[in-house]
């Protein structure tokens, strides 16, 4: 083969050899590109299905015992919880605003941790409970004193809608006269699959049962009203079924107007509220032999006798 001849065979190996290695690069760089594209598509993937994530992530609804926090909740547990004697003493027995009173009932005596026990059932949706708790609060701190109270409101598609009130789910209560204990059965938040149409909360233990079977029913209350909250029983000897008064007096309101209002003797709340606490207290002095003296005033000792 000439000199010429293995010249072009050379030059012809070469520009072969070239061409490989410009299309070896050029898939190379798709490769890379590919690699790329697909990391980018991954990225974009998972930030895609955050921001879905965090679209689609609903928060928490605020449970039916933590409507007020902080300060606000301290102002109104310290105005509930302090309500002076003179205050309660002027109210009396509520000038009429008081519906329903303690009743006399028989039984063993209802004790625990040997101090007669107030015994409380109702429910978070109930507006009637909701109107209860405020003189219960009022009427149980001239005994002691709770901790962990919590606000909450009625139901707000049963009668007297969004009553403000209080919720007995964590609280606590400690005294030397007596011992308070709590039911709340159900929250306010609806639930089709349960029987009374609102989520369950607490459970009633078996002699809890028994009581309200014993008591909220004929002949203590008549036979349509047979199973009614609020249920509250004085260590056996008095009871009360339904609220007190009317829970319209609280309509509008908000938890620290009628904190305040409670320790003004001419407001409607007060006549309602304060007037309930009296009695309320007036049962609980017949438990504890009138003591202490504080509580188990002139004025609350006048109405003892009518109970």
């Amino acid at each position: 083969m000439g000199k010429a001849s293995r010249t072009k065979v050379e030059s012809s190996r070469r520009e072969k050899i070239a061409a490989q290695q410009a299309a070896a690069r050029r898939a190379e760089q798709r490769r890379w590109i590919l690699i790329a594209g697909g990391s980018v598509f991954v990225v974009i993937v998972i930030v895609v299905a955050f921001v879905a994530f965090s679209a689609n992530k609903k928060t928490p609804t605020a449970t039916s015992t933590s409507s007020l926090t902080g300060t606000a909740l301290a102002s109104v547990v310290s105005k509930a919880t302090s309500v002076p004697a003179s205050t309660l003493d002027s109210v009396g027995n509520g000038g009429g605003a008081v519906t329903n009173k303690p009743i006399t009932i028989s039984g063993s005596a209802l004790t625990s941790g040997g101090k007669p026990e107030m015994l409380y059932e109702g429910a978070e949706y109930c507006p009637y409970c909701a109107a209860e708790r405020w003189a219960m609060v009022v009427a149980l701190s001239r005994f002691g004193t709770f901790s962990g109270l919590a606000t909450t409101h009625s139901s707000s598609s049963d009668i007297f809608p969004n009553t403000p009130t209080w919720t007995f789910l964590n609280a606590k209560y400690t005294s030397q006269y007596l011992t308070f204990s709590s039911l709340e059965q159900y929250t306010n938040i609806k639930d089709a699959s349960s029987p009374s149409g609102y989520s369950p909360l607490q459970t009633p233990t078996a002699a809890q049962t028994a009581l309200l079977a014993k008591y909220d029913n004929a002949p203590y209350v008549s036979s349509s009203d047979a199973g009614a909250i609020p249920f509250i029983d004085f260590g056996n000897k008095y009871m009360i079924v339904g609220a007190s008064y009317n829970p319209q007096v609280l309509a509008g309101l908000s938890w620290s107007q009628v904190a305040t209002d409670l320790s003004s003797a001419s407001s409607p709340v007060a006549k309602a509220v304060d007037g309930t606490a009296n009695y309320l207290t007036a049962a609980i002095c017949k438990m504890t032999g009138n003591q202490p003296a504080s509580a188990c005033t002139s004025t609350v000792q006048s109405l003892e006798s009518g109970l």
